[in-house]
């Protein structure tokens, strides 16, 4: 994609369909004159006369207690510079759409325009009664040190400038488990740090704090090394001036135990690289390109552990592992400020965390077959799950332990269930998936390429890594389009139909005769079917061609599924193909099965149905938990319809008893686990988060399914089919550019799987 285009996009993702990336959604209900009159006047008077005489009941009665303000006057926004506040105003509604998705946490963005100290501090102090926290953004150096020193001093709400913090708080926890890998002591490692602004000055402070010598630390600025001996240095500066007598970044490398950069690309080389102590730990932070290129740095010291910025390389140095999370721990006890104790406590959660065992979800969302604690893993991954359940909890113990708490927590088994429950409504699942298709890309046809839909989907998984695109469809079309939304990779595009594909036509036509010409296919029908773009993809999936398939986006469900069955046909094992949509709902991912292939399923069918949801939610690195719903509730009705699903739960409880499923029950008791303990507490889905129903029949799944994509906009994956040989997906009608993509994910994720077990399978003949 030309950079005009990247432009282009970016501008189209900020503008449309709504400005903006963040709104204010109500929380109570508003649908009558009642809630209206409680809403605002006359009962909105109580909780105001609450508040009057005790200030402290806003956090009971208000939002106060989960909003954070993201505040910037827009002089140092990253990357940019001094862009002023209404330009800066994108980053900060960004950074309130990290604090919503990672945390659960509410956001205001406000962008102050003043670039004097003491109308920027006058301003935050006065609409601070408004906010349980205070996130200071992109604010230039040295101005950043006293508007955040003075605020927290005279403010009684968490106040952090996540610029300096976050980095601190996320490469000291690196540093600690690198130099434990190295073999060496913190507080004899000697350490260069190139960069001396608000992220450098304060993460030399925190390394400090970690057990860092003072006098083993040379810090650079532009001019050079920062010595006892230079004028006019700022009070920040003096504080790591040297007496060492070196100027250059050359001479400082020689011998040292850490590179720190948080300045410019390519500063380092090789040589410097070379000249470094056994083990060098390298944190090359500055973005979008590092101080030394991690290929070029890793192929010049074998032995170096090594951190970025980046995503695309291991143990990224990324804010979004810190701020979240400690401001969630501080808002949950109503902590009157961030202290050092409380981001000590996150750096070490951080570090910790590192060493335990990867969750399987994680392994999957980076492609990786096991990731383990050891030099390319010394930080944990942004996708963790667990970073919600362990940083906060954290934080809010040391804001206890040090006294500025309000609000302590007695029951921490409850509250990490609270933190749990907060992730539901976030989308990470989508993004799991495409990290791990981008881990292992395959070849993937598209065969409706002439839809513009269906190319800007196969347009997005190029550029993002995610699949090698097989373009099908009229040549001529394809070629136009591609032009038009700016498509110029080198893919291949084919028309079926086309006398240059002729002799593959025929290559195809003659394996899919053979295999069917004793059920009434004649070579010249075989060679007919072809020319159908179909059943051509189908058969370059069968030949291996191509990895997997998607289709389905112009034609109808059932005429796209009746060349699947007829050539790819069912996997070994399988007894019935099946179709799951996985809906993201404001509770988390919920599987829906059968939405698209069994009419009505008998009893033994939806026991299938129910495995193969079981296997698919595990590709995903969840732990399947079923319901298998009904109208009837354990036995309360004895109609055909609720005993075939009793008999189904039965056949599963008898064969696959470590299967967590139950049923037949109705969806309200399956997805409110209070009422299930109360009126079934005998249930096998008693203290467990449903994540998939499986329906009775065909109508009722697909209606749910459209119901709830409709009704509620929860976005869908799917259907993705189950049970079949190879990786086809099948679309439905008219479905949206995302929706393309995300099935792509899921057709490259389906191949990755199915060709591991293939390999498996071989090694095991």
């Amino acid at each position: 994609m030309s950079e005009e285009s990247k432009r282009r996009e970016a501008l189209i993702y900020h503008a449309k369909p709504t400005p903006g990336k963040i709104k204010v959604v109500p929380t109570k209900k508003y649908a009558s004159q009642r809630d209206l009159s409680l809403a605002y006047s006359p009962g909105v008077a109580e909780p105001c006369l609450e508040i009057e005489k005790d200030k402290d009941k806003a956090y009971k009665y208000t939002a106060k207690g989960n909003l954070v303000a993201v505040i910037s006057n827009g002089t140092a926004v990253l990357g940019l510079g001094n862009i002023g506040p209404e330009a800066s105003k994108p980053v900060m509604e960004g950074k309130g759409l990290l604090f919503k998705i990672f945390a659960d946490i509410d956001v205001f963005d406000i962008e102050v325009n003043t670039e004097n100290v003491d109308e920027f501090i006058e301003t935050v102090k006065n609409i601070a009664p408004t906010f349980g926290g205070i996130n200071l953004e992109d604010i230039k150096a040295p101005e950043a040190f006293e508007i955040e020193r003075r605020l927290k001093e005279e403010l009684d709400i968490p106040v952090m400038h996540d610029d300096q913090h976050g980095t601190a708080i996320i490469s000291a926890a690196a540093l600690i488990n690198a130099v434990e890998l190295a073999g060496k002591k913190l507080e004899k490692v000697k350490i260069v740090i190139s960069g001396a602004g608000a992220a450098a000055i304060s993460c030399s402070r925190l390394y400090q704090a970690c057990g860092v010598k003072r006098e083993n630390m040379v810090m650079l600025d532009s001019k050079g090394v920062i010595r006892m001996d230079r004028e006019n240095l700022s009070s920040e500066k003096a504080e790591f001036a040297t007496h060492r007598k070196i100027n250059t970044l050359e001479e400082a490398m020689k011998d040292a135990d850490v590179f720190i950069g948080l300045s410019l690309a390519n500063i380092v080389s090789p040589e410097m690289l070379l000249s470094m102590a056994k083990k060098p730990i390298v944190f090359a932070m500055a973005n979008p390109n590092p101080e030394i290129a991690y290929n070029l740095a890793v192929s010049t010291r074998k032995d170096i552990i090594m951190a970025t910025g980046r995503s695309d390389h291991p143990n990224q140095v990324n804010n979004v592992l810190g701020f979240p999370f400690i401001f969630r721990g501080a808002l949950d006890v109503r902590a009157t400020k961030i202290n050092e104790a409380m981001k000590m406590a996150a750096v070490k959660a951080l570090a910790k965390l590192a060493k335990e065992p990867v969750p399987e979800q994680v392994n999957i969302a980076y492609g990786e077959t096991r990731l383990a604690f050891g030099n390319d893993y010394i930080i944990p991954k942004p996708f963790d799950p667990r970073l919600i359940v362990e940083v906060p909890p954290a934080v809010a113990k040391a804001a206890m332990e040090s006294g500025v708490a309000q609000d302590p927590i007695t029951d921490w088994d409850r509250y990490k269930d609270t933190l749990l429950t907060r992730m539901g409504s976030d989308n990470k699942l989508v993004r799991l998936l495409i990290n791990r298709a981008k881990s292992n890309p395959k070849r993937v046809v598209f065969a409706e390429a002439d839809q513009l839909n269906v190319l800007k989907a196969a347009q997005i998984v190029y550029e993002e890594g995610v699949a090698q695109p097989i373009l099908l469809g009229r040549k001529e079309a394809i070629e136009r389009l591609m032009v038009e939304i700016e498509f110029d990779a080198d893919v291949t595009i084919i028309d079926p139909k086309a006398d240059e594909e002729t002799d593959r036509k025929n290559e195809y036509a003659k394996v899919y005769w053979e295999q069917r010409k004793r059920r009434g296919v004649t070579l010249y029908s075989a060679q007919k079917l072809m020319r159908e773009r179909n059943y051509f993809a189908a058969m370059m999936v069968n030949e291996g061609d191509a990895d997997a398939l998607i289709s389905g986006y112009s034609r109808s469900y059932p005429t796209v599924v009746k060349p699947m069955l007829e050539l790819i046909g069912k996997a070994q094992g399988a007894t019935r193909i099946a179709a799951t949509n996985v809906m993201m709902t404001k509770r988390g991912p919920l599987f829906l099965s059968d939405t698209s292939i069994n009419i009505n399923p008998t009893a033994k069918d939806l026991a299938k149905i129910a495995q193969m949801t079981s296997s698919i939610i595990k590709l995903f690195g969840m732990e399947p938990v079923l319901a298998m719903v009904s109208h009837s509730n354990f036995g309360s009705s004895n109609s055909a319809e609720a005993v075939k699903v009793r008999e189904a739960v039965s056949y599963l409880h008898r064969h696959y008893p470590n299967l967590v499923v139950d049923g037949e029950l109705q969806t309200d008791f399956a997805l409110n686990d209070e009422m299930l303990r109360e009126r079934f507490p005998f249930s096998k889905l008693v203290g467990k988060k449903v994540n998939a129903l499986i329906f009775p029949n065909l109508d009722s799944a697909n209606i749910t399914y459209k119901l709830l994509k409709e009704l509620n906009e929860a976005d869908s994956i799917g259907p993705i089919m189950m049970g079949m040989r190879k990786p086809v997906h099948i679309l439905q009608l008219g479905a949206s550019v995302d929706e393309i993509v995300n099935m792509t994910a899921i057709a490259v994720i389906d191949a990755q799987y199915k060709e591991k077990w293939e390999q498996e399978n071989a090694k095991a003949k």
